[in-house]
C-alpha cells in the first residue's frame, strides 16, 4: 500500500437507479501509531490494522512494538459500533517472504496456523493479504513465477484454516481478503480462482501516477483523462477487468487515496495535467492539502469533468498535485452503486485527521 459493466458511466451520472436499500461496506485501514488517531467507527464496517508481516518460514509476526495495545483500541471499538470488524492486515509495500511462504503445503499451514493463532489472541475478525506483488520484484521481494498458483493454493489453505476456526468458535465466519492493484499487476494472480476464498478484494485504484511513471496524471482517476494514453489506468478500468476474469461485483471494494501525489518541474501545458516533469515531490496528505494547498499558496484547483477528478496546478512554481476531495469522492460513491459494487476502501486513516473525506464516504454510501 502506500490497486459486471451495467450500462455507460462517463458522465458522472449513474445509468440507472441504484438500489437504496444495498448496504456498502466501507473498510478503512489504519497504520499502527501512538498516539492513534481518532477513528469514528459507526462510519465504518472494517478497520484494517496495517500491518502485520510474514516470518521466511512462515510465521505471522506484528512488528510494532505498540501492536498489542492498537490492535485492543481498535477492538474496543466495537464497543461503540458492535457490528464493527477488525481485520489484521499482512504484508504492504516492500514486505517480504510471500513467496517464499507460498512455495510449499508445509509453509502454506504454518502461516494458517499463525493467522489462526493470532486472530485468536487478539479476539479479530480475519486476515488481510497485502502481497505487492505475486511473481513481480516489486521492492525487491523474492517472487517467482510460481507464484501466481502458490497464491491461490495459499488462500485456500488459509480459507480452510479460517474455517475449521471458526467452526470451533461457535459457527463464527472469520473473514479473508486481500488488496489488489490492476493492470499488469494482476498477471500474477489466478483472479476468478482467489475469488473464491476471499470476502472481498480492496481495489488499490490510486498511485496510477507516481515516482516511477514519466507523466503527471491523476493518480486516482475515476476514469481517463481526455488527455491520456489509452494504456493508462484508471478506477473504472480496474474494475471492468477484474469483472471480466470472473470476480463477483460484490466482492470488489473500489480504493481511495486520502492523499496526493505532487510533482515540480512540470510542463506547463493543459496546466500541467498528463505532461512531464523534473521530480516527484512527495505525496501530502488531504489534512496538509486542506491546510495548504487547496486554492491558497499559488495553486489553484482544476476539476476533470471527463476523469471525475480534481487536481492542483501552481504556475508560478510549475508544480502539479493529483488528489482526491469530496467530489471525486461523491462520484467514486455514485460508480459503486451503479455498478453494483461491495464498497469502497481507503488508505489511510490518519491522513485524513478530521474524518472529512470518511464523512464523505459516509454520507455518500449509506442511508441517513
Amino acid at each position: 500500500m502506500p490497486l459486471l459493466v451495467l450500462g455507460m458511466f462517463g458522465s458522472g451520472t449513474p445509468a440507472f437507479a441504484a438500489d437504496a436499500s444495498a448496504h456498502y461496506r466501507i473498510v478503512g485501514y489504519v497504520a499502527d501509531a501512538k498516539p492513534l488517531p481518532t477513528v469514528s467507527a459507526n462510519k465504518l464496517d472494517v478497520v484494517n490494522y496495517a500491518f502485520a508481516r510474514l516470518e521466511p518460514k512462515g510465521d505471522v509476526v506484528l512488528p510494532s512494538p505498540t501492536a498489542d495495545q492498537t490492535l485492543a483500541a481498535l477492538v474496543g471499538l466495537r464497543k461503540s459500533n458492535p457490528n464493527l470488524k477488525v481485520v489484521v492486515s499482512i504484508g504492504g509495500w516492500g514486505a517480504d517472504y510471500f513467496s517464499d511462504v507460498a512455495l510449499t503445503d508445509a509453509t502454506r499451514q504454518r502461516m494458517a496456523d499463525s493467522a489462526a493463532a493470532l486472530i485468536d489472541k487478539y479476539d479479530v475478525d480475519g486476515v488481510d493479504l497485502d502481497w505487492e506483488y505475486p511473481t513481480l520484484p516489486g521492492a525487491g521481494i523474492s517472487h517467482r513465477p510460481e507464484d501466481r498458483r502458490n497464491f491461490s493454493l495459499l488462500l485456500e489453505t488459509l480459507r480452510a484454516r479460517l474455517d475449521q476456526f471458526g467452526a470451533a468458535h461457535g459457527g463464527r465466519h472469520y473473514l479473508l481478503t486481500i488488496a489488489a492493484a490492476d493492470g499488469e499487476f494482476v498477471q500474477g494472480i489466478e483472479l476468478e480462482r482467489v475469488g473464491r476464498s476471499l470476502d472481498w478484494i480492496n481495489l488499490m485504484t490510486y498511485d496510477f501516477h507516481n515516482s516511477l511513471t514519466p507523466t503527471t496524471g491523476h493518480h486516482a482517476g475515476l476514469h481517463l483523462s481526455t488527455l491520456a494514453p489509452g494504456d493508462d489506468r484508471a478506477g473504472d478500468k480496474a474494475v471492468a477487468q477484474f469483472l471480466a476474469a470472473g470476480v463477483p461485483a460484490k466482492k470488489l471494494n473500489l480504493g481511495v487515496a486520502f492523499y496526493g501525489r505532487a510533482f515540480t518541474g512540470v510542463d506547463p501545458q493543459h496546466d500541467g495535467l498528463q505532461q512531464k516533469y523534473a521530480k516527484y515531490e512527495g505525496s501530502p496528505s488531504w489534512s496538509e492539502l486542506v491546510a495548504n494547498d487547496i486554492d491558497k499558496n499559488g495553486y489553484v484547483r482544476h476539476w476533470d469533468a471527463r476523469a471525475q477528478a480534481p487536481y492542483l496546478w501552481n504556475a508560478a512554481t510549475h508544480t502539479f498535485i493529483t488528489y482526491e476531495d469530496p467530489q471525486s469522492l461523491r462520484a467514486k460513491a455514485a460508480f459503486v452503486k451503479a455498478k453494483g459494487l461491495g464498497g469502497v476502501m481507503y488508505w489511510e486513516h490518519s491522513l485524513d485527521r478530521n474524518e472529512e473525506l470518511l464523512d464523505v464516504l459516509d454520507q455518500s454510501l449509506r442511508a441517513h
